[in-house]
């Protein structure tokens, strides 16, 4: 089954932050446009400014993969089709719109406790900068530049 973009967006909004509120929703939505529009680095790379190939980038986003840690993956885009707010979020954020607090911020993180890490991923390349409902924002260090 083939989903436009805008579709495919939606899913991954309601995927990533459904439970999270109009605010969390539209977070992840702007790090995911953050990511299209990145000017340097791994997402301006691999994305090239396409959303469907930011979406669609490996090892991203846990709701576009079939397993994660070895199990089957519940809970993806395919099996949870978008709701009129899922597009909403979604318009919203395609016609460049931003929420105010994530800025730059290029990743997102659950990470299942009260505290947020400092440093998002591993590798050093995301420094902490707020949390929306659930979720830890990062925007980049200059390690990301090497990315």
């Amino acid at each position: 089954m083939s989903f436009s973009t805008r579709e495919l967006f939606a899913r991954l909004i309601k995927c990533e932050a459904g439970g999270e509120g109009i605010d969390g929703m539209k977070a992840v939505a702007t790090v995911v446009m953050n990511r299209v529009h990145a000017a340097y680095g791994e997402y301006l790379r691999t994305g090239q400014g396409d959303l469907r190939k930011v979406i669609f980038q490996p090892r991203q986003f846990t709701c576009v993969m079939g397993t994660v840690y070895g199990e089957v993956n519940p809970q993806t885009i395919w099996s949870n089709p978008p709701e009129q707010i899922h597009y909403d979020v979604a318009d919203w954020a395609l016609s460049g719109n931003k929420l105010p607090g994530i800025g730059e911020c290029l990743w997102y993180y659950n990470p299942f406790s009260p505290a947020c890490s400092n440093i998002f991923p591993p590798s050093g390349t995301g420094q902490f900068v707020t949390r929306v409902n659930q979720h830890c924002f990062y925007r980049p260090t200059e390690l990301y530049a090497q990315t």
